[in-house]
C-alpha cells in the first residue's frame, strides 16, 4: 500500500473514531448528560473570565442563536451561569459553574494524555514535521468551499 492510501485510510479511520470516544470519555460518571457539542461549548467558554456570546459564538463558528441554544440547555444542567455586563447591561456574559470548571478540567486531562501519546517517542524534527502535516490537513478542511462540496482548488462542474 502507497503512503497516500495510507494515509487516506488511516485520517478516515481516525476521524470517524474521533467523536466516538471522545463522546464515551466524556459520559463518564457525573458528566454522562453532556454531548461531544455541550462539551466543546463548555471548551470555548474557557475556566477564565466570563465570555460574550458572540465571542464563544465565533470562536465555535456558529451563529449566537445557536449557541443561545446550546447554552439553555447547558444552564439547565447546572454547567453554565448567565450575568449581565457591568459596563453595559444590555450585554449577556457566560462563564462555567464549579461543575462546569470540572467537565473542562477532565476533557482537557483527556486532550493532554492524548498529545502525549501522540508525540511519545517522537525526536523534536518529527513532532514538528507532525505539526506541519496536521496544519496542512486542518488548512485543506478550512479551505472547502462547503456550499459546492469540493475544494477552493477545484473548478465547478460545467
Amino acid at each position: 500500500m502507497d503512503i497516500r492510501s495510507t494515509l487516506n485510510e488511516v485520517l478516515v479511520k481516525l476521524f470517524r473514531d474521533i467523536t466516538t470516544i471522545e463522546e464515551q470519555v466524556i459520559k463518564t460518571g457525573e458528566y454522562k448528560e453532556l454531548t461531544v457539542n455541550d462539551m466543546h461549548v463548555i471548551e470555548a467558554i474557557d475556566i477564565r473570565e466570563a465570555k460574550n456570546m458572540t465571542s464563544v459564538a465565533k470562536a465555535l463558528s456558529v451563529t449566537t442563536g445557536t449557541l443561545t441554544i446550546s447554552v439553555n440547555g447547558l444552564v439547565k444542567k447546572g454547567y453554565v451561569e448567565r450575568t449581565r455586563s457591568e459596563e453595559d447591561r444590555r450585554v449577556v456574559l457566560i462563564s462555567l459553574t464549579s461543575k462546569g470548571r470540572r467537565a473542562f478540567l477532565q476533557h482537557q486531562r483527556f486532550h493532554q494524555e492524548m498529545i502525549a501519546s501522540i508525540v511519545e517517542g517522537l525526536s523534536d524534527e518529527e513532532q514538528e514535521i507532525l505539526e506541519r502535516a496536521l496544519r496542512n490537513v486542518n488548512q485543506f478542511f478550512r479551505t472547502v468551499d462547503k456550499k459546492q462540496g469540493r475544494t477552493k482548488a477545484e473548478p465547478p462542474e460545467a
